[in-house]
């Protein structure tokens, strides 16, 4: 199940990934992580020390490896240099598991943790004025675009703040979306935004509630999202004393926000995956980009790259990688 964490800036939506994801590794699930959000805190959230986190191999810089291992022998790429970030798999692309030995992984996954991560890498100063944040996380949405997650398999993405997923396809990848919010009105009007726009796609999402101190948290939570509501952390000194760079055992976090991390597991493990929706969806926004700006980069149709007869789908992931 592929599981994507999103709200407002400082709503503690990394900080949640990392519990998540930490929960999820103490039980010895095949689990990948991605941090997909401009400012690049998981790996530190995850526990790592900042100069650790600094040195992590960044996607970003491994595109043209990526495009490579991917296209496998897909007659329908001439080369690497054909593929953008919303290319879609079809007979002859490389799939990927969440849990393998390949080239990819080797060059960009670390453990942090115990937990295995990615990072797309920072918004550098060479790129200020030159260069947009969403050509970063393209890596990001070619991998999920190849990846073939099966039943008891999970990966967790941290993106960017607020609406700024939109920007891309990439919001349409995952099985179930996490919208943190705060008890606050700007926290109250991303979300808004947010449905408004996962709506139209048919997006699974949930919405747990970050820094609650009292019931009248929850009522005006209830009160603006209604049943997207799914469960609220409260205020907790475990993760205030983590986010002072103290990050002690998971059993250590309040017994009613630990109840909280396995609600969101059983929410994910009871998400039916749509394979025909990720499909048809990779389809229309490469088609999208293609007609917008990819075309007339590479040269030529990028529509072309689309197989009509490839779906992915159980058959799809069950088959051997």
């Amino acid at each position: 199940m592929k599981t994507a964490f999103v709200g407002k800036g400082g709503s503690g939506k990394t900080t949640l990934a990392a519990l998540f994801a930490r929960h999820l590794a103490g039980g010895g699930v095949p689990l990948l992580v991605v941090d997909a959000d401009i400012n690049q805190h998981l790996a530190v959230a995850l526990g790592a020390p900042a100069q650790v986190a600094a040195q992590l191999p960044p996607l970003g810089e491994h595109l043209p490896l990526i495009k490579e291992y991917l296209r496998g022998d897909n007659p329908r790429i001439g080369s690497a240099t054909e593929m953008v970030k919303t290319t879609p798999p079809g007979a002859g692309s490389r799939l990927l598991r969440v849990v393998e030995d390949n080239p990819i992984y080797a060059a960009c996954v670390r453990s942090v943790g115990g937990v295995r991560v990615a990072v797309t890498g920072a918004f550098t100063a060479e790129d200020l004025g030159v260069a947009c944040y969403h050509s970063k996380v393209g890596a990001v949405e070619l991998i999920l675009n190849h990846l073939a997650d099966r039943p008891g398999e999970y990966v967790v993405v941290d993106m960017t703040a607020g609406a700024d997923s939109f920007a891309s396809g990439l919001f349409t990848r995952f099985d179930r979306t996490f919208l943190v919010c705060e008890p606050t009105l700007r926290s109250v009007g991303v979300y808004r935004q947010y449905a408004g726009y996962a709506r139209d796609y048919g997006v699974a999402l949930s919405v747990v509630g970050n820094k609650v101190e009292d019931a009248a948290d929850v009522d005006f939570l209830r009160e603006h999202v209604g049943a997207d509501l799914l469960a609220w952390v409260s205020r907790s000194g475990y993760v205030r004393r983590a986010e002072r760079g103290t990050s002690g055992p998971l059993d250590e976090l309040e017994p009613a926000n630990r109840a909280v991390l396995a609600r969101l597991t059983e929410a994910v493990d009871d998400t039916v995956p749509d394979w025909t929706a990720f499909t048809r969806h990779a389809h229309e926004f490469h088609r999208r980009n293609a007609a917008a700006w990819a075309n007339d980069r590479a040269g030529l149709d990028l529509t072309t790259q689309i197989d009509p007869d490839f779906r992915m789908g159980p058959a799809t992931v069950s088959a051997p990688a």
